[in-house]
C-alpha cells in the first residue's frame, strides 16, 4: 500500500522541468522589472515590450503547470509575471470607449493606410484593396514611384485626383492620394535621414482636415536611439501644435507597450485601432 504523503511526492512536478519553469519566470520577471524602472531604455527589452501582448504568455503557462504539480513558490511567482503583464496591457484593454453622440453629425472620411514595404513586387493587393474599400483619402509608406504607377496602371487612383509623394527607393517614400484637394505640403526629418513626417491638408467640403502621415524607422535592425528620437519629436510637435482637430496616420514601428508611443497618446490623440 503506497501511502498518501508518497502519492502526493509522486503528483509533484519533476525538478527538472520546475528548474526550466523558474528559468523562464525569472527570465520574464526582469523583462517586467525594466519595463517598470528603465522602460525601453535598452534595445531588446523595448522589442520586448512591444510584444508585451504575447512576451508574458509562457508565464500562463507555468502558472497552470506549477498550480497542478503543486509547487506553490513558482506558481506564484508565475502569478505574479501574469498579474504584471495584466497591468501593462490594462490601459490599452480598457482605452475603447462608445462613439460619442457628436459622431453622427461630424464629417465623416473613409480613409486606407498602409506600409506597402518598399521590396513588395505587387500592388495587386492594394489596388484591390482600394477598389473594395473605395477610401477617399490613401496614405502609403514607402511606396516608390514604380509603386505609384502600378496602381494608377490598375486604375485604384481615378478617383483619388489629388496626389502627393516623395518620390525615394528606400523606407522614406510616401505617398498620399485623395479624392479632395489636398494644400500646404510640408516635410519633417528627424535627422538628415528619411523623412518622418508629411504634413498637408485635406480640404473637405466641411472645412480643412490637417493631416500627418507617419513613419518611424524600425528600432531593429536599423537605429534603436533614433527610433526613440524619433518618436519623441513626434511628441514635441505634437504638445507644441495641440492634437486637436489633427488627424495623424502611418507606421508608428510601435505599439502601447512602448513608451514613446504612450507619449503621443498622452498628447491628446485617441488610438483609432
Amino acid at each position: 500500500v503506497v501511502s498518501r504523503s508518497r502519492r502526493r511526492r509522486r503528483r509533484r512536478l519533476p525538478i527538472g522541468v520546475a528548474v526550466i519553469c523558474w528559468v523562464i519566470v525569472i527570465a520574464l520577471a526582469i523583462v517586467a522589472l525594466l519595463r517598470i524602472v528603465a522602460w525601453d531604455v535598452f534595445e531588446p527589452f523595448a522589442v520586448l515590450n512591444a510584444l508585451t501582448a504575447f512576451a508574458y504568455l509562457p508565464a500562463w503557462v507555468v502558472l497552470v503547470v506549477a498550480a497542478v504539480g503543486r509547487r506553490a513558490f513558482l506558481a506564484g511567482a508565475a502569478l505574479l509575471v501574469v498579474l504584471a503583464q495584466i497591468a501593462f496591457l490594462s490601459p490599452e484593454l480598457s482605452a475603447a470607449q462608445p462613439v460619442p453622440g457628436w459622431a453622427a453629425a461630424a464629417p465623416s472620411l473613409r480613409l486606407l493606410d498602409a506600409n506597402v514595404y518598399q521590396g513588395n513586387p505587387s500592388m495587386a493587393g492594394y489596388a484591390d484593396e482600394i477598389a473594395a474599400v473605395r477610401p477617399q483619402l490613401v496614405t502609403m509608406e514607402e511606396a516608390s514611384p514604380v509603386d505609384v504607377a502600378r496602381l494608377a496602371r490598375a486604375g485604384a487612383l481615378a478617383d483619388l485626383p489629388y496626389l502627393g509623394e516623395i518620390k525615394r527607393y528606400d523606407p522614406g517614400a510616401f505617398f498620399i492620394a485623395s479624392h479632395y484637394p489636398l494644400s500646404g505640403a510640408n516635410v519633417v526629418y528627424y535627422s538628415a535621414g528619411l523623412p518622418l513626417i508629411v504634413q498637408t491638408t485635406v480640404e473637405l467640403p466641411s472645412g480643412p482636415q490637417p493631416l500627418w502621415v507617419v513613419h518611424t524607422i524600425a528600432p531593429l535592425p536599423v537605429s534603436f536611439s533614433e527610433w526613440k528620437g524619433e518618436l519623441a519629436l513626434i511628441h514635441r510637435l505634437l504638445r507644441s501644435r495641440g492634437a486637436g482637430g489633427l488627424l495623424v496616420v502611418g507606421d508608428f514601428n510601435s505599439t502601447w507597450g512602448n513608451r514613446g508611443f504612450r507619449d503621443i497618446l498622452a498628447a491628446g490623440l485617441s488610438d483609432g485601432a
